[in-house]
């Protein structure tokens, strides 16, 4: 399975069978993020993942026997990757402990964790799941206030859960018809799904949120609903929220990231979904670029060159970036 670079543009669906436990190890700990991982019976294990990189996105089929996988603090160090999981169980049960929670999770349940944070992940028997992985400046919500689902059970048939999860499990079934811009679309649709849900989850937990923390997830809000707006600016978005700018920077300084480069990520996240859109294709780069606030077309080619890691031609006509060294 490949590592997720990062800004994969499409890979084809990739499937390793692993026939010994080293090789497992080996498979993992070259995945994603650097894992450590452990058994109790080596001799008998057997493991098989099915994986699918769709822009920044990867959707991964895991199969395996009885084994723990760990994030460690150690580990924790080696990159500087920012990355959410939310697991999908399909087959058997598996735990995932992280933030001093422990979720168990059953056919059916979902649960997100963060990747910036250690986390163990383990299974007592036979285990199938899907794992999707994608970066935190995908969702609006605030790191923090996801951080708040981390290793919470979302169980099978409840909420929005109940619809996000056969959906998904649909996906993990259908891994090799995802290509080209309708995989991209779908991919983006998936995550559609999956922010809608945790909005969901987390609007049922607002009253033990700290207030910053429900500050800086309406601030995010009102950024999604004006992205086209090619005005939005600081200024506009504390008056909105009756603050100063100084203290709307202060929040997204907390966060990691300014509001000028959220907003840009943003705006350039779903540039990059339209330009792969078939719906979009008679629009041209520019006129795309437009209806995500980007009117300096030579700018907006400089950022998304920046972003992706290729021009937005190459990007809309699903071109590859060289592998990163």
């Amino acid at each position: 399975m490949p590592a997720l670079t990062a800004h994969p543009s499409q890979q084809d669906l990739q499937s390793t069978v692993a026939t010994t436990f080293e090789d497992w190890r080996h498979l993992v700990g070259q995945s994603f993020v650097p894992l450590a991982t452990e058994t109790d019976d080596a001799d008998a294990f057997r493991g098989r993942m099915r994986s699918r990189v769709l822009d920044r996105m990867c959707i991964v089929e895991v199969s395996a026997s009885s084994h723990q996988v760990h994030r460690t603090p150690a580990l924790l160090a080696q990159s500087d990757q920012r990355y959410f999981k939310l697991n999908l169980q399909l087959e058997g049960t598996g735990m995932l402990i992280q933030d001093n929670r422990e979720a168990t999770l059953q056919p059916g349940d979902l649960a997100i964790y963060d990747t910036t944070r250690p986390y163990t992940l383990a299974f007592e028997d036979q285990a199938r799941m899907m794992v999707v992985m994608f970066p935190h400046d995908f969702l609006t919500l605030p790191p923090d206030y996801v951080g708040q689902l981390s290793a919470v059970r979302m169980a099978a048939g409840s909420g929005l859960a109940g619809l996000v999860g056969p959906f998904m499990a649909r996906i993990a079934a259908n891994l090799n018809v995802l290509n080209g811009p309708s995989g991209s679309r779908l991919a983006g649709n998936v995550l559609d799904l999956v922010s809608t849900m945790l909005h969901s989850e987390l609007d049922l937990a607002q009253d033990t949120m700290k207030p910053k923390t429900l500050l800086a997830g309406s601030i995010r809000e009102y950024i999604e609903a004006h992205l086209t707006d090619p005005q939005l600016s600081p200024a506009g978005i504390a008056s909105a929220h009756f603050i100063s700018t100084r203290h709307l920077h202060n929040v997204f300084h907390e966060f990691g990231t300014t509001v000028a480069s959220w907003i840009r990520s943003q705006r350039l996240e779903r540039a990059g979904r339209d330009l792969r859109d078939p719906l979009h294709s008679g629009k041209s780069v520019a006129a795309v670029a437009a209806g995500w606030g980007f009117l300096d077309a030579a700018h907006f080619s400089r950022s998304f060159r920046e972003f992706f890691g290729q021009s937005p031609s190459d990007w809309r006509r699903g071109n590859s970036p060289a592998p990163a060294a």
